[in-house]
């Protein structure tokens, strides 16, 4: 009986335990996959107490337990109900654990525990299922006791055809998974071996098929509380054949790897042996006799002149050196790199210079409008290379605004002295590696930036333009500064050693050209090599030209516009640069044209997608046109044929409907040649010597028809043309951004315009005074508008010399003693700093204690001592352009700054007044 019920059971074990003496089991929570009748399955225990329950069951020779799979079959984390606290899934107990478990099981055997030396620890339990459960209720707790169901499964037929036939493809897909993975190999020989033909069990190959393979828990749990065999057999078919697919596919993955290696590992020994073959009949030399006899000698050849002794001692030395290395080892690769490297440079090869100064000359002014000071440096350059017979090189530095084309007119200078131009910039550049290279002994070493340059271009003497000089870093990697001082003085630079290559370079016809923005910023050491040029800002006819000459025509071209389509007003222009783009450089008018013709390529895009359909509608309009003048020709023809043949004559107006159509039957009468010309004269009014004319008339009229035509077209295409004026150009780029520099049009009391100069260029500066309080002994002054230190000095000397001046030509005026002064330099949130308001401050206290104006269209900039000095400024043309911005007539300058000022353009100096003083009183009596 006991051996029956084992094989209704589907388990592999011959027999079993009766169910009627097991109402109750302990419940074991497997985490992973549920167990299958006929299965072993080891499992960890970490409660001591179900470790001691399950001993002692062992003990009695009872020992059998329920095997639940948990709902969560990862060990995830849930929280407590009572306590709150974070439990994990194989800490749960009690209640809690029975909640989790799901409510079909299998009844298991223990077959051994492991306990660890320390009987408190985790416990190894070995179970083997026997058959189905199902939970209906929980005895007690510590340790968990359920009261179980034993399942029988459902009855089936077993000669049912599709029973047998299921069962039949499950072993076949059973055959194929072993022949895919051969893992699976011996277990499903050991089980169709014990299965037999004579004994078919369905349920046993169901839970067999789908515990070998590696579904999900929730797949393989269902499959388990499956009591109908038919059922349970087709989730087992369909768990085997996804199984199967999964095999397939890494049998595919892993055939195609093999492939691949198996085909690297044969194309590499066969390589090897052609490599051998060679070497015996001396068809091929192996890698060092190949670089040393081929590459590096073959490349030095050709130069192997030029090449100086020194560098050409090392190359022997190193080649001689590579011919002992093995070529698998390291140092060879730093060798070999470091030969590659030393051949590619050009050593004595120099490009051929241009000594025209004309054609340099030609070249400059195409690419760059102005920037006169550094066209005439490089002419001069040409000019003694070309009386002396070669270059050598310089190092100049091109300090001003951004925008103003320091950067560009490298390119250009390169291009007029035709040589190979390289760039590099140096801002924020905190390595010294970066300029002098790194030691060869480090992994990934390389020369420095000079040796890349020199390799690149090809030439000893190519121009290096070093960008953002005035932005260098300082970091844990040295001062670049400081190495930098090697490469930019003509006195070294002969014998520049980079740190990679170990051998000196000649860099002495190397032409240097560094901008930056402010030459303040620049270490001493470093700017006493080089020789300054400044570059001021465009005042606005020179960026009208720039803007016509170079900035639209490239606009244009960028956007595929022709020049045609559009017209850009001078006034538009004008407006674009004085309300939106007054800053010194250029760049800012570059965005707002380029803006302009992109809205621009939009319009004629769109344009164009309109056109097709109001061309359409025009073609419908002629052809109804057309129509109607047929048919009111037709009628009227038939109208005079019927005059004449009645020989009647009738009046124009009641033959014709218009006037129009009256004039063209008189023309084309004629034409017809009628039988009779009087009754034609009759019926049209017209005489015959009219139709004379009318034919002489007719070559005119195609002459007029072909000059109509072009007048047609010219008109068409200023139709389409796109007009920009002032009126419109908001449309293009929005609205103004400024408005103008000038606070006031007529200057308050107590108010000056002052001038100062900015990394932006120049800029027109108020300074304003206004009294606080007053009373007997209540002089003083206060500041504001983020003045910097060297300001507040400035302010401070003013009013003491405002004070002592007042005395002077007013000694009765008891202003700066009884009243408390308020100074404030509008624009508070941008910071300011210089002496140069000195004068400014001086007047605005002076007009507000006299209660008198200063002069309209007056600004003036100068540093006063103590005593009424005024010392020289710098910043000239950028404050002489701020006061042409601004339609300031009367400038007032330090007379220490007239030399600076007489070496400006005379288009700069147009129409101002300036005046050149060195005392205070002289500025009092023009400005009052």
């Amino acid at each position: 009986e006991g051996a029956e019920e084992s094989a209704q059971s589907g388990a592999i074990v011959p027999a079993g335990p009766r169910p009627e003496n097991f109402p109750k089991v302990l419940a074991l929570p497997l985490t992973r996959r549920p167990l299958f009748p006929g299965f072993y399955a080891p499992i960890h225990i970490k409660d001591p107490k179900l470790a001691d329950s399950l001993v002692e069951l062992r003990a009695r020779g009872t020992p059998y337990v329920g095997a639940f799979l948990l709902k969560d079959a990862k060990e995830s984390v849930v929280t407590g109900e009572k306590s709150g606290e974070e439990v994990k899934d194989s800490d749960l107990k009690g209640e809690a654990l029975y909640k989790r478990l799901h409510e079909y099981g299998t009844f298991a055997q223990v077959l051994n525990v492991i306990r660890s030396v320390n009987s408190d620890g985790p416990a190894q339990v070995f179970l083997m299922g026997h058959r189905r459960l199902r939970l209906t209720g929980m005895l007690s707790d510590d340790p968990l006791t359920v009261s179980v169901e034993h399942l029988k499964d459902k009855s089936y037929d077993e000669t049912s055809d599709v029973i047998k036939a299921t069962f039949m493809e499950v072993v076949a897909s059973l055959r194929d998974l072993m022949r895919y993975n051969p893992l699976y190999k011996e277990t499903i020989q050991v089980f169709v071996q014990n299965m037999g033909n004579s004994h078919i069990n369905a349920a046993r190959l169901a839970d067999f098929g789908s515990a070998l393979t590696t579904a999900d828990e929730p797949l393989l749990q269902e499959v388990l509380e499956q009591l109908d065999v038919e059922k349970r057999l087709n989730l087992a078919l369909v768990l085997l054949k996804k199984e199967l697919e999964l095999a397939k596919l890494q049998a595919t993955i892993a055939k195609n790897v093999e492939e691949k290696i198996s085909g690297d590992q044969r194309r590499f020994f066969l390589m090897e042996q052609l490599k051998a073959i060679k070497k015996e009949l001396g068809i091929e030399a192996d890698d060092k006799t190949a670089l040393t006899g081929k590459f590096f000698k073959e490349r030095l050849e050709p130069h192997r002149k030029q090449c100086p002794e020194h560098v050409l001692q090392v190359i022997d030395e190193e080649l001689s050196k590579l011919q002992g290395l093995e070529s698998s080892s390291s140092e060879f690769n730093v060798t070999r790199n470091y030969l590659d490297w030393l051949t590619a440079l050009p050593w004595g090869q120099y490009s051929k210079e241009n000594f025209d100064v004309r054609q340099a000359q030609t070249v400059l002014d195409e690419d760059h409008y102005g920037l006169s000071d550094v066209k005439e440096r490089i002419l001069e350059f040409i000019a003694v290379g070309k009386l002396k017979g070669t270059a050598v090189g310089k190092i100049i530095c091109l300090s001003g605004p951004p925008g103003v084309g320091k950067t560009s007119i490298g390119k250009s200078i390169a291009k007029a002295l035709n040589r190979k131009f390289f760039r590099f910039s140096v801002g924020g550049l905190s390595d010294v590696a970066e300029i002098k290279g790194h030691r060869r002994t480090y992994v990934g070493a390389m020369p420095g930036k000079m040796v890349q340059c020199l390799k690149s271009t090809g030439t000893a003497n190519p121009l290096v333009l070093i960008d953002e000089i005035d932005k260098l870093g300082r970091g844990h990697a040295g001062d670049p500064a400081s190495a930098l001082l090697e490469l930019l003085d003509p006195e070294q630079n002969a014998n520049f050693l980079d740190h990679y290559l170990d051998v000196p370079i000649d860099l002495s016809k190397v032409l240097f050209v560094c901008t930056a923005n402010l030459v303040e910023n620049i270490p001493a050491p470093l700017l006493d090599r080089m020789e300054v040029i400044r570059l001021v800002g465009y005042i606005t006819d020179e960026k009208m030209h720039i803007a016509r000459d170079y900035l639209e025509r490239q606009a244009r071209e960028n956007c595929g516009i022709k020049k045609e389509q559009v017209e850009l007003s001078d006034s538009a222009m004008h407006s674009l640069i004085e309300t939106y783009c007054r800053e010194a450089g250029v760049r800012n008018l570059q965005k707002h044209i380029d803006k302009i013709y992109r809205k621009i390529a939009l319009k004629l895009v769109r344009r164009e997608l309109d056109t097709p359909k109001e061309e359409e509608m025009k073609q419908n309009n002629l052809v109804t046109v057309a129509e109607t003048k047929s048919n009111a020709e037709d009628m009227a023809i038939k109208l005079t044929d019927s005059a004449v043949q009645e020989g009647e004559t009738l009046e124009a107006e009641t033959m014709l409907p218009s006037e129009k159509e009256k004039v063209d039957i008189a023309q084309k009468l004629p034409l017809e040649k009628p039988p009779c010309s009087e009754p034609e004269e009759k019926l049209t009014g017209v005489k015959a010597s009219t139709t004379s004319e009318t034919d002489n008339k007719v070559p005119d009229e195609s002459a007029s028809s072909e000059t109509k035509e072009k007048e047609e077209a010219e008109k068409k295409v200023a139709e389409e043309q796109i007009k920009i004026n002032d009126t419109n150009l908001h449309e293009f780029v929005g609205s103004p951004v400024f408005v103008s520099d000038r606070f006031y049009d007529k200057t308050p009391i107590g108010v000056v315009m002052g001038l100062a100069w900015t990394a932006m260029g120049g800029s027109t500066l108020y300074v304003e005074t206004s009294v606080i309080e007053e009373g007997e002994g209540k002089g003083g002054l206060q500041l504001t508008g983020q003045l910097g230190d060297v300001m507040k000095e400035s302010a401070s000397i003013a009013h003491t010399f405002a004070r002592k001046y007042l005395r002077e030509i007013d000694p009765q005026n008891q202003f700066f003693t009884n009243s408390k002064l308020h100074l404030h330099v509008p624009a508070g949130a941008t910071p300011k700093d210089g002496p140069s308001a000195g004068c400014t401050m001086i007047t605005s206290m002076l007009s507000l204690a006299l209660s008198k104006p200063v002069n309209d269209d007056v600004a003036m900039t100068g540093e006063v001592t103590l005593t009424g000095r005024v010392l020289a400024i710098g910043g000239v043309k950028e404050k002489t352009v701020a006061s042409r911005r601004s339609a300031v007539k009367t400038i007032i300058f330090p007379k220490a700054n007239k030399r600076d000022y007489d070496e400006l353009l005379p288009h700069v100096k147009e129409g101002l007044d300036v005046h050149f003083v060195d005392k205070y009183e002289e500025i009092f009596q023009i400005a009052f």
